[in-house]
């Protein structure tokens, strides 16, 4: 991800879709901050009863990504690498191989991820607003709007962030709700 990563806007000059934004890059920057700077055996390491990793965490983030906003939202397709897995032979994929990739393949994948989703996000809020369809419809007819997709990806950040923040305490002892300021994606 560049090094410029979007701040939030000034305090009462924000529109609802920066708002939105700005909370979804807030939950992304803690996420990158819980699962950054780890070596192969902290990607690698499982806590508990549970066998997530923090590399299968980032890496499950990555297809989340894809699969919310470049597919559901904006109506793309997955692309790399996410289009030359078979999911039905191998369902947990992206949890396998990120407990078994290197780091920078990791990083990579999840960077390269939201770098898109950030361009199509902007472009598709342009184009219909938050009030606007996503590309899909639920099976039962409705089809959600931009902004109920942005809403869902923050929780989908919130509630895998908290798993980051459990698993990353287990490695080396890093917690905190937030960030440091100078921390940047």
């Amino acid at each position: 991800m560049s090094e410029s990563t979007p701040q939030p806007p000034p305090p009462g000059t924000t529109s609802e879709a920066e708002s939105l934004s700005s909370v979804l890059e807030r939950n992304r920057r803690t996420f990158a901050w819980k699962t950054s700077g780890l070596d192969e055996a902290g990607l690698q390491a499982t806590t508990s009863a549970s066998s997530m990793t923090l590399g299968g965490l980032v890496k499950h983030v990555a297809l989340v990504e894809a699969d919310w906003l470049a597919v559901k939202l904006a109506g793309r397709e997955y692309g790399a690498p996410w289009d030359a897995v078979d999911f039905d032979a191998d369902p947990d994929w992206e949890w396998r191989t990120g407990a078994l990739d290197s780091p920078e393949d990791i990083y990579a994948v999840w960077h390269a991820a939201v770098d898109r989703s950030r361009e199509l996000v902007a472009q598709v809020i342009k184009e219909r607003g938050l009030d606007g369809p996503a590309s899909f419809t639920w099976p039962d007819g409705r089809t959600p709007s931009v902004r109920a997709m942005l809403l869902d990806m923050i929780e989908e950040y919130a509630r895998h962030t908290g798993h980051a923040d459990i698993l990353r305490e287990a490695v080396d002892g890093r917690v905190g709700e937030n960030a440091p300021k100078d921390f940047t994606l």
